[in-house]
C-alpha cells in the first residue's frame, strides 16, 4: 500500500513541487498545511505515514509543530525542510525527533531518498 504523506510549507509552490515529486513516485498525499498550527491539526486528522515539514512558517514554526506532533504521537515520522544556513534550527529539529532534513531548493532525488529512508 502506498505511504501517505502530509506536506507542510507556507509557500504554495513549494507544496506543489513536493506533491508533484511524491505523487509521480507512487506516494499518496494525506493533505497540505500552510502553517504549523494547521500541520498539527491535519496530522491528528489524517495520521499520515510521514510529514514533510518546513521549518520557517507563520503562526507556529515547523519545529514547534514537530514537538507538538511528537507529544501526541511519539512514533510520528517527520522530515524537516529548510533553506540554506539554518544549521542551528536543523540541529534543534533533529534533537526534537525529526528523522531527516532536506535543504531547499529541492532536488527530486534527495527528496525521494529521504522519504524512502524514513518510511520505505
Amino acid at each position: 500500500m502506498a505511504k501517505s504523506i502530509l506536506i507542510c510549507d507556507d509557500a504554495a509552490f513549494m507544496r506543489m513541487m513536493i506533491k508533484d515529486i511524491l505523487t509521480k513516485n507512487g506516494y499518496n498525499i494525506a493533505g497540505e498545511a500552510e502553517n504549523g498550527l494547521k500541520a498539527v491539526e491535519k496530522y491528528n486528522e489524517t495520521k499520515p505515514d510521514l510529514v514533510m515539514m518546513d521549518i520557517t512558517m507563520p503562526e507556529m514554526s515547523g519545529i514547534d509543530a514537530l514537538k507538538k506532533i511528537k507529544q501526541t504521537d511519539p512514533s510520528a515520522v517527520v522530515i524537516m525542510c529548510s533553506a540554506m544556513g539554518q544549521q542551528a534550527m536543523v540541529i534543534e529539529s533533529i534533537q526534537s525527533g525529526a528523522k531527516d532534513f532536506i535543504v531547499k531548493p529541492f532536488q527530486a532525488d534527495r527528496v525521494l531518498e529521504a522519504v524512502k529512508k524514513a518510511v520505505g
